[in-house]
């Protein structure tokens, strides 16, 4: 904190002139950082209050300040008191705090909880949240009385909660799945030396194939779809004609075995 002089030792110091309000004298460190401020900084605010405290350091006087700044007496003076008070920390803009918040925390909980929800679950028509969509239900279920979209996507965005495109997942049913899955993995690295080891994949049906949409999530934590589906019509393969002397179609659970018998010796 600075001290602050008497304004009869300030007008002693400041050329001679009758008891004014004047800065006090500041060093050259001081001076060099006020100019820099003056010349350099991008908020108006420090940037006048810079401005002022200089010229007063200089010798100007209050209402010569306040006609080429083309402010009030009264806020050049505020400025010169405060500096002389706390320094350079009176620079600094005190910016109130404006109108309270119209949604409190505890609305924006609720609204982030449900952008967040399964609408199948809301008993709701379609798979996605929209803003229109959520900004409607929010009202219609009295959540908040009006809101806009915008301010419905600064609050998932405050949240973490962004629109991202659902993913798959699969999850086999078999008890012993690790037991395979390693019995054909030894296969890749270990081939037998008198066969051969064939490679087969099934593709099921298009319309029951789970198509991964958006929805709103928190940044990190992609939706998950399961992409398991059950083949109860049964599935079809075809025998390259590289290994089978003519193409073969199977159907239902011995396809694979049918396919591997036809293989020539």
């Amino acid at each position: 904190m600075r001290a602050r002089l008497p304004s009869s030792a300030i007008s002693e110091v400041v050329m001679g002139r009758p008891p004014e309000v004047f800065g006090q004298p500041v060093t050259m460190t001081e001076g060099q950082r006020l100019q820099r401020i003056g010349r350099t900084s991008k908020d108006p605010v420090k940037l006048r209050r810079a401005i002022v405290v200089l010229m007063s350091a200089q010798g100007q006087s209050v209402p010569d300040i306040a006609h080429l700044l083309d402010c009030s007496a009264e806020y050049v003076r505020g400025v010169i008191h405060d500096f002389n008070d706390m320094g350079f920390d009176a620079l600094n803009p005190k910016w109130s705090g404006g109108r309270p918040r119209a949604i409190s925390e505890a609305v924006r909980r609720q609204i982030r909880l449900i952008a967040r929800c399964c609408l199948r679950d809301l008993g709701l028509p379609f798979s996605t949240w929209s803003l229109s969509k959520l900004a409607e239900h929010l009202v219609a279920t009295g959540v908040v009385a009006s809101i806009s979209r915008e301010s419905i996507r600064q609050i998932l965005r405050a949240g973490g909660i962004t629109c991202q495109a659902t993913k798959t997942w699969k999850a086999p049913n078999d008890p012993d799945f690790i037991t395979k899955m390693h019995r054909v993995l030894e296969l890749y690295d270990t081939p037998p030396d008198d066969g051969r080891v064939v490679c087969a994949d099934e593709f099921g049906p298009l319309n029951l194939q789970p198509r991964p949409g958006h929805a709103w999530r928190p940044a990190g934590h992609t939706a998950r779809l399961r992409a398991t589906y059950n083949r109860r019509g049964g599935v079809r393969t075809c025998s390259p004609p590289s290994i089978w002397p003519a193409g073969r179609w199977s159907t239902g659970s011995g396809h694979a075995n049918d396919s591997v018998s036809s293989c020539p010796s």
